[in-house]
């Protein structure tokens, strides 16, 4: 519970005091470390727990590759993977393939992530194309970002992201017949995009953003701090990655749609009411946009 609250120091203190651990505990230890891509206390749980004869199972691994996946550890996650075959005699499921495809595709390592893919003894599904998917979007791999979004849309014929994902692609590549068979589509099956929605806890009080939001009490401070951060942001370098967005939008919505981010409004509201030092958790039903920053 700490963990997935972003208590990780509490989560800690919990997990110290406890008399008697299993590989239940040690594994949810180990993953509260992956989630916040700490890959070296998750690694040095594995090797505590080794030292107490306390035996790993498939759900420490995913923690493990999670981790390493997060921190862009290829290399550990490579060996981890290796180790957990040979020397745990774990066989692989579909979860730990899926650790891989991500851990490939986030340090722009495609042919690798896609060779994991096809090797696979199991089918994989839609959250493992979905991968390899945004690791292409992030890289500007078009072609296989392509061939993994229809592969996304063959097990879920709703899937927002990929729908997008081709629409921005063929309109990139100005193929406009195609941009409007995607959109047809989508308006046909009803499919929309999912819309961000964030969250932030402060004076046991719960206030939630979504993208464009104007009916917070607090709207025009939050705009105006939002507006002070992007400038800061801007003279160090800051430009929008607009590929997460529709391209035939206008500029003026892609832009609100990128920096009036539900997460962005959250987290400006958190620095205009929380003590300067202290830690601002956000609870998102969506991962963040992807933002650029350029010396």
């Amino acid at each position: 519970m700490y963990a997935k609250c972003g208590e990780l120091d509490r989560a800690k203190q919990a997990f110290d005091r406890m008399c008697k651990r299993n590989v239940v505990t040690w594994s949810s230890m180990i993953g509260a470390y992956a989630v916040l891509g700490d890959a070296v206390n998750a690694l040095d749980l594995l090797h505590e727990m080794k030292s107490q004869r306390v035996e790993s199972n498939g759900v420490t691994f995913v923690g493990l590759l999670y981790a390493c996946s997060h921190a862009g550890l290829v290399e550990e996650g490579r060996k981890i993977f290796a180790s957990m075959v040979n020397d745990y005699d774990i066989t692989p499921k579909r979860e730990h393939y899926g650790c891989m495809v991500d851990l490939y595709g986030k340090a722009n390592l495609l042919k690798e992530s896609l060779e994991v893919i096809e090797q696979m003894p199991m089918a994989p599904n839609v959250v493992i194309w979905g991968s390899l998917m945004a690791a292409c979007r992030i890289y500007n791999e078009t072609e296989l970002g392509e061939f993994a979004a229809k592969r996304v849309l063959e097990l879920d014929p709703y899937h927002d992201g990929a729908h997008i994902f081709l629409s921005n692609v063929y309109a990139k590549e100005r193929k406009w017949e195609s941009v409007g068979d995607i959109r047809k589509l989508m308006q046909n099956k009803g499919v929309v995009k999912q819309q961000g929605c964030s969250r932030i806890e402060l004076d046991e009080e719960i206030h939630e953003f979504l993208t464009v939001d104007k009916n917070h009490a607090h709207v025009d401070e939050i705009y105006e701090k939002l507006d002070a951060v992007v400038n800061e942001l801007e003279v160090a370098g800051y430009t929008p990655n607009k590929s997460c967005v529709l391209v035939d939008l206008d500029e003026d919505e892609k832009t609100k749609a990128l920096l009036w981010h539900s997460e962005k409004l959250a987290l400006c509201f958190g620095l205009l009411r929380q003590k300067k030092g202290s830690c601002i958790h956000i609870i998102k039903n969506l991962r963040s946009v992807k933002t650029v920053i350029t010396s």
